[in-house]
């Protein structure tokens, strides 16, 4: 069932992306999209792509088929105060604060209510964004609205509530993590005699299609390593060198890091 007219509460960088990768995908016309926040001058950027603004919550869900809530997890709860009365019955109230749990929003918006929790990351305004989804359970239409809407914008997998917390450390914070791979690389390219603009465009290329190597062939990032890594070769011993300096070791410790900070609150 595909969603009628969209509000997206909070203009920051995930809201901003969800509009434009919405835009991008053209799933929806501008004019059914519309967006919240108190900053005019972030508005306006938006009002010059079709887009309907609002810097008051509450008159931009009224007539909302569907309601993102994408906005800092300590200010959701002033948010749905304001926007409650506007929440009726059959409208669906997506999440994307981290952190805060199916049942703490049923608590706030109302138990009948039909609550998803969705953790997309900011690849989503280029419609590459891995999506995680997990819901009250209220129906599998209001499901499939909601997942069908997040396909329009990258990848999604459905998970139970539980996992949403290993899901926003490895699909959202995940990002900033394979980035700082890109940036490490590129020092080294730089090192090794590159221009850094070179540096940048040859890594990331590279980690693009090391990626798509993964995506169309399900093949385990080993099988396609062992492609590579030739006995006494130079692949082996950049590797081997890596593991000597803890480097998986360093990835598993930094999202474990990651999710207890979410896990203690």
């Amino acid at each position: 069932m595909k969603v009628g007219k969209i509000t997206i509460i909070g203009a920051g960088n995930m809201g901003g992306a969800i509009v434009n990768g919405l835009l991008k995908s053209g799933y929806v016309e501008p004019a059914s999209i519309t967006i919240a926040d108190p900053r005019k001058n972030v508005l306006e950027g938006f009002e010059a792509k079709g887009v309907n603004t609002f810097q008051d919550n509450l008159e931009a869900v009224k007539t909302a088929d569907l309601v993102i809530l994408a906005v800092k997890p300590y200010h959701i709860e002033k948010v749905i105060d304001q926007i409650k009365p506007a929440l009726t019955l059959g409208k669906i109230i997506v999440s994307i604060a981290a952190g805060v749990s199916l049942g703490d929003l049923a608590k706030l918006i109302g138990n009948e209510s039909i609550i998803f929790r969705v953790m997309p990351n900011t690849a989503i305004s280029l419609q590459e964004s891995m999506t995680c989804i997990s819901g009250n359970g209220q129906s599998d239409a209001h499901l499939e609205t909601v997942q069908s809407l997040f396909d329009q914008l990258g990848k999604t997998v459905v998970i139970t509530e539980e996992l949403m917390a290993a899901a926003t450390v490895l699909a959202s914070c995940g990002t900033a993590f394979a980035l700082r791979y890109v940036r490490a690389a590129m020092q080294g390219g730089v090192e090794m005699g590159f221009g850094a603009e070179m540096a940048q465009f040859i890594t990331a290329q590279t980690v693009k299609g090391a990626v798509q190597l993964i995506m169309n062939t399900g093949h385990h990032p080993e099988r396609e390593i062992d492609k590579v890594t030739t006995p006494r070769g130079i692949t082996i011993t950049g590797i081997n060198e890596m593991e000597h300096k803890g480097f998986s070791s360093s990835v598993i410790q930094g999202l474990i890091a990651s999710f207890n900070k979410i896990e203690r609150g």
